[in-house]
C-alpha cells in the first residue's frame, strides 16, 4: 500500500465520529421533496461540509424543489460522476429527528440518502488531504427532486455528467453490501375518460358512461403485466362521477408502470395507448386520452458496467466489505438516468441499512468507514 492511500484511509478512520455528527445534523433538518426551504438548508450544510475539499460548486436554482448542486474538481478530462440526492419522502411532522442506539442510527433520510452523501463527502475530504483530487476529473451531483423521479434534475444530470467515464450512486446500501447493477425502468400515466352526462332515471339512454369505458381500459391495462419479462402495470387510483343517479361524463385512473429494458418500456406505453383506443371504441361516444409515459429508462447491465462493478467490488473487498451483486431492483434512481445516456453506472454504495421510506429507517454506523474507504481506493486508482 502506498503512503498516499494509507494516509487517506487513516483520515477516514479517524473521521468516524465527525461523519456521524454530520449525518445527525443533516437528518435533523426536514428536506421533504416538497419542502424546498428545508432542502436548501441541507444544501447549504453540504456546501459547508465540502468546503474542505476545495471543489467548485455550481448551484442550479429551483422554484419547485431545493436547489441542485454540482461540485467539480478543476482537473480536465472525462470525469467520474458521484451522484446523490438530498430530498426525503417524509413531510414535516410525520417522522422527525435523529436517534442512535449502539451501532444503529435512525431518522428520516439517514439511509436514503444523507448517510450516503456524508460518506462520499468524507472520501473526497480524505483525498484532498493527500493531494488525490488534483489530477482527478470528478463531478459530485446532488439533486433535490430524486424521490419524485428527478423531473427537473434529469436534464442537469445529463448535462453535467454527459462525458463521464463512470457513475457511482450512493443510494441505500443493501444487506451484505450487495452492489446494484440493474434497476427497472419506471413510468407514470394518467388515463382520462370522457363521456356524456345524463339523468340515470329519465335519460339514461342519452348518457355515455365514462366510468364504464375506463373500467374496460383498466382491465386491459392490468392484463399487460408480464412477470416473466419483469413488466408490471398497476392501476393505483381511480376517480370519477358525481353521484349514482347521474351517468358519469368524466373518470380518471393513475397508473404505475415498470419494465426491465427500454424496448419493453416503449412497447408497454404503445400497448397502453392501443388499449385506451379499444376501450373507448367499445363504449359508443366515449373517448380516453393518456398522459405521461416512461419517466426513467432502466439501469441495464452492460459490459462496461460489469467491469465497473468488478473494479469497485475489488476495492470493497479490500475494505472488508461484501462484494455480491444485488438482484434486480424494482425501483429506479438517478443511476437509470445516466445509464440511459451510455454511462456505466453502479448503485447502492451508501451505508448498510434497512427501512428506507418507512418510519424505521436506519443505518449501520459501522459500515460508514469501510464504505468511504472503498470509494477512496477506487478514486485513487482512477486519479
Amino acid at each position: 500500500m502506498d503512503d498516499r492511500l494509507a494516509q487517506a484511509l487513516a483520515f477516514v478512520e479517524s473521521s468516524r465520529d465527525e461523519m456521524e455528527r454530520w449525518i445527525a445534523r443533516l437528518v435533523e433538518v426536514n428536506s421533504f421533496t416538497a419542502n424546498p426551504e428545508g432542502g436548501r438548508k441541507v444544501g447549504a450544510m453540504l456546501r459547508e461540509l465540502l468546503e474542505g475539499a476545495d471543489l467548485r460548486c455550481e448551484v442550479h436554482r429551483s422554484e419547485r424543489f431545493a436547489d441542485h448542486l454540482v461540485f467539480a474538481t478543476p482537473a480536465q478530462g472525462r470525469p467520474i460522476a458521484l451522484v446523490g440526492h438530498l430530498d426525503t419522502v417524509f413531510p414535516p411532522g410525520t417522522f422527525e429527528g435523529y436517534s442512535q442506539e449502539g451501532n444503529v442510527a435512525r431518522g428520516p433520510g439517514v439511509l436514503d440518502m444523507k448517510g450516503g452523501l456524508v460518506l462520499a463527502a468524507f472520501a473526497l475530504l480524505s483525498l484532498r488531504q493527500v493531494g488525490g483530487l488534483e489530477g482527478l476529473p470528478l463531478r459530485f451531483v446532488i439533486v433535490g427532486d430524486e424521490e419524485v423521479g428527478s423531473p427537473e434534475s434529469q436534464a442537469i444530470l445529463r448535462e453535467s455528467c454527459r462525458d463521464a467515464r463512470a457513475a457511482l450512486v450512493f443510494e441505500a446500501g443493501r444487506t451484505h453490501d450487495a452492489i446494484i447493477t440493474r434497476r427497472k425502468g419506471t413510468g407514470g400515466m394518467k388515463a382520462i375518460a370522457h363521456g356524456k352526462a345524463a339523468h340515470a332515471g329519465n335519460l339514461h339512454h342519452e348518457g355515455v358512461n365514462a366510468i364504464w369505458a375506463l373500467a374496460r381500459f383498466v382491465d386491459a391495462a392490468q392484463k399487460l403485466t408480464d412477470y416473466a419479462r419483469g413488466v408490471t402495470v398497476n392501476v393505483g387510483k381511480i376517480s370519477g362521477g358525481q353521484g349514482k343517479n347521474t351517468v358519469p361524463d368524466h373518470a380518471e385512473a393513475e397508473l404505475d408502470i415498470r419494465f426491465t429494458t427500454a424496448e419493453d418500456g416503449e412497447k408497454l406505453v404503445a400497448s397502453l395507448h392501443e388499449a385506451a383506443r379499444t376501450a373507448a371504441a367499445s363504449v359508443e361516444g366515449a373517448s380516453i386520452t393518456l398522459e405521461g409515459g416512461m419517466m426513467r429508462a432502466p439501469l441495464e447491465k452492460s459490459e462496461a458496467s460489469a467491469a465497473l462493478y468488478a473494479t469497485y467490488a475489488a476495492c470493497a473487498q479490500a475494505s472488508g466489505l461484501g462484494t455480491g451483486e444485488a438482484s434486480l431492483i424494482g425501483g429506479g434512481s438517478d443511476a437509470n438516468t445516466l445509464s440511459a445516456i451510455g454511462i456505466p453506472a453502479i448503485d447502492g454504495l451508501g451505508p448498510r441499512g434497512k427501512g428506507f421510506h418507512t418510519k424505521d429507517e436506519q443505518i449501520e454506523l459501522d459500515s460508514l468507514v469501510p464504505k468511504a474507504q472503498a470509494l477512496v481506493r477506487m478514486l485513487l486508482q482512477r486519479a
